[in-house]
């Protein structure tokens, strides 16, 4: 399977039409049409519904789709990594995250080393544990940032300073919203929307003990902007970290943190043996630095 032709299926599969994607691509239509013909012969499964107006993917399509635009960031970033020269520390950094305040640190490292090599560009990736893990794992991502109890031993990695406080977002007007804190009893019966990372760890389980049966879950989220939209409307309240969520005195939420209190611990990943560019090695010291100097 050649790069060339994953490039192909990748630009018909944007532009739903043959025509459209052989004058993206610079190529005649007939040519185009016979390659993908080919990709399916070789594949021996059909990757197209062909329609009058536009063309739609199968399932084995779709599937196709979602490695081959893997398959073409990592050939993309080892060509930038392999592009750099000795003289200037230029390519590609590519950090993924879940929603956490701890991306400061990240930033000032960003920051420093920015002013002394500004030809390094920097690719952020926003996603839950799940998420940024099996993108590290493919090596799509240099580094990772993880929040909370995921299993980080198969890991290099780094402590963050800190750590993010879980608590309970809402409106101001809510009844909850008198409350200095939040314990578990307070939450029985109530409207929730819970991120599923943590559904599926045991951040919250811990804390909520026997009972987390008796929560009303009526939503789940993965990243918390949408969730905080329907806070806002009154759909419920919102298990969330702190620091996420504009709560200043022009919002309509407030967040208050969970009692006894729970906190999610921060660290930053990479794959055990990984062979950094010099790029990615200058970020990892400027960030060692940079966490020195915060503790």
């Amino acid at each position: 399977m050649e790069l060339r032709v994953l490039r192909y299926f990748l630009t018909v599969a944007r532009e739903e039409s043959i025509t459209g994607a052989a004058k993206a691509l610079n190529v005649t239509q007939p040519t185009l049409s016979k390659q993908l013909m080919e990709l399916e012969d070789g594949l021996g499964k059909k990757l197209f519904i062909r329609g009058n107006r536009r063309i739609t993917l199968t399932e084995e399509g779709m599937l196709l789709r979602k490695r081959a635009q893997e398959i073409m960031e990592l050939v993309d970033k080892t060509e930038s990594e392999l592009g750099n020269t000795d003289e200037v520390i230029s390519g590609d950094i590519y950090i993924g995250s879940g929603e956490t305040d701890a991306m400061r640190i990240i930033a000032r490292a960003v920051k420093s080393l920015q002013e002394e090599y500004p030809y390094i560009q920097y690719h952020l990736y926003s996603g839950n544990a799940a998420d940024v893990t099996e993108r590290l794992d493919k090596g799509l991502l240099d580094f990772g940032v993880l929040i909370g109890t995921t299993n980080i031993q198969k890991y290099e990695y780094m402590c963050l300073p800190g750590a993010d406080t879980w608590g309970l977002l809402m409106r101001k007007d809510s009844p909850l919203a008198d409350l200095e804190s939040i314990r578990p009893e307070n939450l029985w019966d109530i409207p929730l929307l819970c991120s599923r990372q943590a559904l599926s760890g045991n951040e919250l389980s811990g804390w909520l003990g026997e009972n987390s049966e008796k929560l009303n879950i009526v939503a789940t989220y993965n990243l918390i902007y949408n969730a905080a939209l329907m806070v806002e409307e009154g759909i419920g309240y919102a298990f969330c970290l702190d620091k996420l969520v504009n709560v200043a005195n022009s919002s309509g939420l407030c967040f208050k943190p969970f009692e006894p209190r729970l906190e999610a611990p921060l660290n930053i990943v990479w794959k055990k043996y990984q062979m950094f560019s010099k790029a990615a090695k200058k970020f990892l010291e400027r960030l060692q630095e940079e966490i020195k100097a915060a503790t």
